[in-house]
């Protein structure tokens, strides 16, 4: 009974000498790694760190695909490195989309702020579950999930997505199929799109083969 008690008492002590940062505010001259930016140096960290005003100011919406997302991620925002948070701005035009895509890094609430925005996603069953938000609205993306955003009315929308790490990651499906340099015989073989629509595609998007 008394070595319990003795290792419990070990433990809680042994965590109270533990060394614990508050934060770690992104070092942009050291490299990017796996585990996220380096720690400034506390003395050099000031408070401009952890605010960022970018989210203010409305994305450029003329584009192919009608919408803008600006972000305040660890590499634009260091006051976030290492929180596991971060957060964005999502403009779309009328006809505006965010094609299919993925964050592999991290969850995502989307928060309706003016507008409306027909959101869903697919599960790893293929069961597709979508929703019309409105003003006030939110839903969740769970991570690695392939998900989508498209204008649902004839205003702009404007909505501000939350993510589960400082550095969620991005891949869009479109991009991925059609913006490289896999040959086009390939592509066909592997989605059972048609040649001709796949090479209309890469040009559209900027692949090659």
């Amino acid at each position: 009974m008394i070595f319990p008690i003795f290792f419990t008492f070990f433990l809680l002590l042994s965590s109270s000498h533990a060394s614990v940062q508050d934060f770690c505010v992104a070092d942009y001259k050291a490299p990017d790694g796996p585990a996220g930016y380096s720690c400034k140096k506390p003395a050099k960290v000031t408070v401009d760190d952890f605010v960022y005003s970018g989210l203010g100011i409305a994305g450029n919406t003329t584009n192919i695909i009608k919408a803008a997302v600006t972000t305040a991620f660890a590499a634009q925002f260091p006051g976030v490195n290492g929180l596991g948070i971060s957060l964005a701005r999502l403009d779309l035009a009328p006809g505006g989309v965010i094609p299919f895509h993925t964050h592999p890094g991290a969850s995502e609430v989307l928060l309706v702020i003016e507008g409306t925005i027909v959101a869903g996603f697919v599960a790893s069953d293929n069961t597709p579950y979508l929703k019309t938000l409105k003003k006030g609205d939110i839903m969740v993306f769970p991570q690695g999930l392939l998900h989508f955003q498209v204008n649902g009315g004839g205003t702009p929308a404007l909505a501000f997505p939350s993510f589960s790490s400082p550095s969620p990651g991005l891949q869009i499906l479109d991009f991925a199929l059609f913006k490289n340099d896999l040959a086009t015989e390939l592509i066909a073989q592997t989605t059972f799109l048609d040649a001709a629509q796949i090479k209309k595609l890469k040009g559209v998007l900027g692949g090659t083969n």
